[in-house]
């Protein structure tokens, strides 16, 4: 399996306060599957890959906010290095919202200049 190219929109989150009810309508209407995260589960946090019918990889995840964050989905970019790009979007008018520099992945959330929030992170050394 290959890394994405850095720029390519690599993974995306849907988050909810209703995972089952957001994982019975995503299913049904794209035939994707779930499986539960183990090592986020670990943390406390209940997160589930989400897979496209016969991928071979994960593509995205639904995130359960009990009811802490309001419900939205969010899009992630690949990027080779997270500080030039969180410098490069605020000298382009966006906004770095909450960056994780030591967190597998490595991420950063950044809104846009018209306010659209958006996420870019860094693949885990192989």
């Amino acid at each position: 399996m290959s890394t994405p190219a850095p720029g390519t929109l690599a993974w995306f989150e849907v988050a909810t306060d209703d995972p089952e009810t957001t994982q019975k309508f995503y299913g049904s209407l794209f035939d994707w599957t779930f499986e539960s995260d183990g090592a986020l589960a670990a943390t406390g946090l209940e997160y589930r890959n989400i897979k496209a019918s016969g991928a071979d990889r994960p593509m995205g995840g639904i995130f359960g906010t009990n009811g802490q964050l309001p419900s939205h989905a969010v899009f992630y970019i690949l990027v080779a290095d997270i500080e030039a790009t969180c410098a490069d979007a605020e000298q382009l008018g966006g906004t770095v919202i909450n960056k994780r520099l030591d967190a597998t992945p490595a991420f950063a959330y950044l809104r846009d200049p018209s306010g659209n929030q958006f996420g870019v992170f860094t693949p885990p050394a192989a």
